[in-house]
């Protein structure tokens, strides 16, 4: 029988996506559903019940020992509940008392996505071997979490490291969580196109107004695109500094859609973090791209049953 075998599950506003994973971080079997991220809390709920039909119904899921999953946010992984911004129905949704009754009483770890993929990086990917590490990612919006002393630190509620809402511009643009001048609302891909577009960027014939076709501007170029990223690269390296300097992390990792851009983002990411990393001990402050990929929030919600279990 297949030991140190637990189940994972990736939530999104996109997409479910299930699995089962070894103690080696090997996907054995995968499960995926579309998120009805508009639709009522039960509904959304039916997709993962679909997700863990699957999984249940796999030869393997006998040797399940537990069940690990990373959640959009907020969440309360003391409460057991999920409140994910992008998922309307699910406001304080008891999600770990509810995946507990499907699997059959399983034990259920919850964590935040932005943890779950610093849990991949740090134990299969660009974190590897570094006990204190930012990981981030940079998409639709700017999540994180962090591992201080080798270990992931996620704090009481389970969103420790959420650098998407540290306030780098005191006076800038309102966020959706209430505050002003947020990491997220200046470097998230939906406001590094607007910046560009507002500034006098024009899409090509295609229409396409994502930052992925802002980067390809900004390769080519375009003065409005590479200042868009420049500013979003400006926030993201004063975001990371802060951190740095607050729980000396000598490592930023940095996934998502937007790390895509390349050089495009890191290039004036690492330029700008001299200028915000400047005490001697976070001065060797690196910054690096994550290498999990799309796996990443199933091994790191794999990671976190495996760790609870022991």
């Amino acid at each position: 029988m297949q030991t140190d075998l637990v189940a994972a599950l990736d939530i999104g506003g996109t997409k479910i996506a299930g699995a089962l994973v070894d103690g080696h971080g090997r996907i054995l079997v995968r499960a995926q559903r579309p998120t009805p991220a508009r639709e009522d809390g039960d509904t959304v709920m039916r997709a993962v019940e679909e997700v863990f039909g699957e999984l249940t119904a796999d030869p393997l899921w006998s040797g399940a020992a537990a069940v690990g999953i990373g959640s959009a946010g907020p969440v309360d992984a003391s409460a057991g509940t999920v409140s994910p911004v992008n998922i309307h129905g699910w406001r304080g949704f008891p999600l770990v008392e509810r995946v507990r009754a499907v699997t059959g009483g399983l034990p259920v770890e919850l964590i935040g996505d932005g943890a779950a993929i610093t849990a991949a990086e740090h134990w299969q990917g660009a974190a590897r071997g570094h006990d204190n590490a930012l990981c981030m990612v940079v998409s639709t919006g700017v999540g994180g979490g962090l591992v201080l002393g080798g270990k992931l630190h996620t704090g009481p509620t389970g969103n420790a490291g959420h650098i998407g809402h540290i306030s780098v511009d005191l006076d800038g643009d309102a966020c959706p969580c209430g505050a002003r001048g947020c990491v997220e609302r200046i470097a998230s891909g939906p406001n590094i196109a607007r910046r560009a577009l507002e500034n006098g960027w024009r899409p090509g014939p295609d229409g396409d107004t994502s930052a992925a076709a802002v980067a390809v501007a900004a390769r080519a170029g375009d003065p409005f695109a590479v200042a868009s990223f420049e500013r979003a690269a400006q926030a993201l390296a004063a975001g990371i500094a802060a951190t740095a300097t607050l729980v000396e992390i000598d490592l930023a990792v940095i996934g998502g859609g937007v790390a895509n851009a390349g050089d495009v983002l890191f290039a004036p990411l690492r330029t700008a973090l001299k200028d915000y990393a400047t005490l001697s001990f976070v001065q060797d402050l690196t910054v690096t791209p994550a290498v999990m990929g799309t796996d990443a929030g199933l091994v790191g919600a794999a990671a976190a049953a495996l760790t609870g279990r022991r």
